[in-house]
């Protein structure tokens, strides 16, 4: 089963913040604790049951939003105080809103962000290299003892749409990406998360691959159109399968993913794109030697692609995913979103 299909419409349209909401960065006095703003999603898996792990501090804020739709007052009222750092206490679902909502918000004078791991798939801070176990107190505590890691996050589009949305978010695929994201949900049931979730949709998905029929979600994949840069060039097709139809697309500006997979190829920084085409049985083994990094040589004959670029455009006729959520089909540009500093330990 698909996971619900979060509409465009349910997002903040873009719009100029008031000028006391976001202004240049405070400067702070010697030996002046950094303003703190907190949001705390109480339905992230890691915080059922849980209070805050911080003592109250008139420099730290929190809140917490009962929807998506109050996030935007939230986070203006963070910038109005003029926070030095914004703590998202949450998984990847919850940094991906919290970006969203703040990206009209904050423009280009955004906060340092923490990310405390709470929820089922945290990948951004395997990324970071943030531990499970990060506590509130110790993210403020690396604010100015800590490491600051510089990441930009995928930008989505909607294309041909007067009113602009857009959606900020770190990892995105589609075609049988979505299948198997329904798969990490079933894992989740079984209780596996994280690098665990990501091992058992991987072999969900090559035992598919062997032993089901081309009609099946997981080798169909979903009938799309990728154009790549500025230009728009059509992404090259092996000739393998429907040349109209993709089987994987899955695309990051993270440089390491949970469970080591490395569909990308060498590390790299900056928006990074895996497409496979209607792969046959065959191929399964070399999916598994992708994700450790062992590409074969000619991957593009034995159609895969592993793709740099500045941008891409895609036009797709199946929902695709977000960050763990599902959004409508329809023709988008991709591209990198704003610049942001991440406090780490």
């Amino acid at each position: 089963m698909v996971p619900p299909i979060h509409q465009f419409a349910e997002l903040p349209l873009d719009a100029t913040p008031a000028p006391s909401a976001a202004g240049a960065p405070r400067i702070r006095a010697r030996g002046e604790a950094p303003r703190v703003g907190v949001i705390y999603n109480p339905r992230s898996h890691g915080n059922k049951g849980v209070d805050f792990d911080c003592d109250q501090s008139p420099q730290v804020h929190f809140a917490k939003p009962g929807d998506r739709e109050q996030l935007p007052e939230a986070l203006a009222d963070f910038a109005r105080r003029g926070i030095d750092l914004l703590v998202i206490n949450g998984g990847d679902g919850t940094v991906r809103d919290v970006l969203t909502s703040g990206a009209a918000i904050f423009g280009e004078n955004w906060p340092a962000v923490a990310v405390l791991p709470k929820g089922k798939t945290n990948a951004l801070t395997f990324d970071l290299g943030v531990p499970t176990g990060w506590t509130l107190q110790e993210a403020i505590d690396a604010f100015d003892a800590g490491t600051r890691v510089r990441r930009r996050p995928l930008e989505v589009t909607p294309l041909g749409k007067t009113q602009k949305s857009r959606l900020l978010g770190f990892i995105l695929g589609a075609g049988a990406f979505t299948t198997a994201t329904s798969a990490g949900q079933s894992a989740h049931k079984l209780g596996a998360f994280n690098s665990m979730a990501v091992v058992v949709a991987s072999v969900l998905g090559v035992c598919q691959w062997l032993f089901a029929t081309r009609e099946n979600p997981w080798r169909k994949g979903s009938k799309m159109r990728i154009g790549l840069g500025r230009e728009d060039a059509a992404l090259e097709h092996s000739g393998i399968g429907d040349p109209e139809w993709r089987q994987i697309v899955l695309a990051s500006t993270l440089e390491q993913l949970p469970g080591g997979v490395t569909p990308f190829g060498k590390v790299r920084d900056g928006l990074k794109l895996a497409v496979t085409d209607q792969i046959s049985r065959k191929s399964a083994g070399i999916v598994l030697q992708m994700l450790r990094g062992k590409a074969p040589e000619n991957i593009r004959d034995k159609g895969f692609h592993q793709v740099s670029t500045s941008q891409f455009t895609l036009r797709i006729e199946d929902s695709f995913i977000v960050d763990g959520e599902a959004f409508p089909p329809g023709d988008y540009l991709i591209a990198q979103g704003p610049e942001l500093e991440f406090v780490a330990p």
